[in-house]
């Protein structure tokens, strides 16, 4: 990374530090955010040069990043080498992570706790009382989340991040008074 300005060089570390917080192999998150950072697409030995990592971990995560939806091939005239590039808008870039990680985490999270709860309403023992309400309420707060999810993605771009904005006005609206 020795050929790239210092805030740049920061900002692929911090990604990679902050993708594996997120369950993201960190070589995964610092070629997002080179991709991301970058004016133009790159092709992996200018991935591999810039992060000095092997070219075979470059294929591999450039494929994740493919498969997250948020890398994509393009071709440059005049050269045969693949060259990649992220989703540039920041609100499309988050609005394609959400839907991947519904699918991949809350999705079948909701589809084991259905299951769940559809198994405790058979049993009739006074122990399971407790462990049946909590999977109930459990249930409960991630069919509305995943609700409110729908309804956002449902909007266009510009509606959304206008609905966002207006979070302290709903909190006023509804008698919280945030500062």
């Amino acid at each position: 990374m020795k050929d790239l300005p210092p805030f740049v060089q920061q900002f692929i570390l911090h990604w990679g530090e902050m993708g594996t917080k997120w369950g993201i192999n960190r070589t995964v998150a610092q070629i997002h955010a080179l991709l991301f950072i970058s004016e133009q697409p790159l092709h992996a030995e200018e991935i591999c040069a810039s992060l000095g990592v092997a070219r075979s971990n470059v294929s591999n995560s450039l494929r994740e990043l493919q498969n997250w939806g948020i890398v994509k091939t393009v071709h440059l005239p005049g050269d045969r080498r693949d060259h990649f590039e992220s989703i540039r808008d920041v609100f499309e870039l988050f609005r394609v992570i959400a839907a991947e990680r519904k699918r991949r985490e809350v999705d079948p999270t909701l589809i084991r706790l259905r299951h769940c709860a559809n198994e405790a309403g058979r049993t009739t023992e006074p122990a399971a009382a407790f462990a049946k309400h909590q999977l109930e309420e459990l249930l409960g707060f991630f069919e509305l989340v995943s609700d409110f999810y729908e309804k956002m993605d449902r909007l266009p771009t510009k509606s959304a991040v206008s609905a966002i904005r207006m979070g302290d006005k709903i909190a006023k609206s509804i008698g919280v008074f945030v500062k």
